[in-house]
């Protein structure tokens, strides 16, 4: 593309992440509705982007007919032959033939300020809805996969997250209640469900469904992701604890262990998502001086170094005291030592 129009339309379909055929679609139908308003001749008026030119061409479409009932939208046979003999000779307007389509040009340049404002609504409304319908369309498709975002902000217990170019939600009810959040924080959830809405496509995330516990599994176990073992099911209560069924479909495979990793570390890595920081005592997301100060009180109330190693020095002589033997034990019991 070499003229400034063109450039613009390709830079703009570029970052809405459209087709630039969107973009003139919605340039050529700005530009007739524009017109439709200023001419108000009742002619069926079409457009077409000129890419050798970058203008918009404007028409005016009439009907080819015996018998002229509307001439804002048809002409006569031999009118058309007659207009087209001059020009193109006798083959071509002898090739008209009855119900054909005319295109009579039309100028833009008359259009006006307010004809021009019109234009750039119905571009900007085109253009939004467009995008609007990709994004559906593109996470729609994408439901159960798991994605990151960062926390921007907060309404009404629902937390709005930044995932990509887009603005997802996080419900209170897909919340776990053992975790806290601060913007800024990035978080790793699962996609639930894309839901329309006035204001565009809605992605709601989830950290509680068990779909998210799968799909860590799958991305830290290679066997889970190679189809060695497979995921029969999986529940949970978010921040608390997990069951999670695995089948192994060869013989030489332990699934649990697979899952489980050396010393744990597969199913450490999973935890770590899983849970976050916890909330506060008073069940806020931040703990409050209060919360410190009897942190504090708690730690000051517990025995010194030197007084617990006394304590458990002289329990250590008490058990040796002791006696021992069934017999015994009836008379420690009465003397207090057991």
């Amino acid at each position: 593309m070499s003229n400034p129009l063109q450039q613009t339309i390709e830079a703009l379909a570029k970052e809405k992440g459209i087709e630039p055929e969107t973009v003139i679609s919605a340039i050529e139908e700005a530009v007739a509705t524009a017109s439709r308003k200023y001419y108000k001749t009742g002619e069926n008026l079409k457009t077409r982007f000129n890419t050798e030119t970058g203008q918009v061409d404007l028409f005016a479409l009439k009907t080819v007919v015996e018998e002229v009932t509307n001439a804002a939208t048809e002409i006569s046979i031999n009118e058309a032959r007659e207009m087209y003999r001059p020009l193109y000779g006798d083959e071509v307007a002898n090739s008209i033939e009855l119900g054909d389509e005319m295109e009579f040009p039309k100028p833009t340049e008359v259009l006006g300020r307010i004809a021009a404002q019109t234009a750039k609504q119905v571009i900007f409304q085109k253009v939004r809805e467009a995008e609007r319908e990709n994004i559906f369309a593109e996470y729609n498709q994408r439901i159960g996969e798991v994605v990151n975002g960062t926390i921007k902000r907060f309404e009404n217990g629902d937390i709005i997250l930044e995932v990509g170019r887009i603005e997802a939600v996080l419900p209170r009810k897909e919340q776990s209640r053992a975790e806290s959040y601060t913007p800024g924080d990035r978080v790793r959830t699962v996609i639930k469900g894309v839901n329309r809405s006035a204001k565009g496509p809605q992605i709601v995330l989830s950290r509680t469904d068990p779909a998210l516990l799968i799909k860590l599994f799958e991305q830290e176990v290679p066997e889970i992701y190679d189809g060695t073992v497979m995921i029969r099911g999986a529940v949970r209560e978010a921040g608390d604890r997990a069951k999670v069924a695995v089948y192994s479909r060869e013989r030489d495979v332990d699934p649990v262990g697979a899952c489980v990793g050396m010393k744990g570390t597969r199913v450490q890595s999973i935890i770590r998502v899983d849970r976050r920081r916890p909330r506060a005592r008073d069940g806020s997301h931040r703990r409050g001086q209060a919360a410190v100060a009897g942190d504090r009180q708690e730690r000051s109330e517990r025995p010194a170094r030197g007084e617990a190693h006394g304590l458990a020095h002289r329990h250590q002589e008490r058990r040796r005291e002791a006696p021992r033997g069934r017999g015994a034990v009836r008379g420690a019991r009465a003397r207090g030592f057991v």
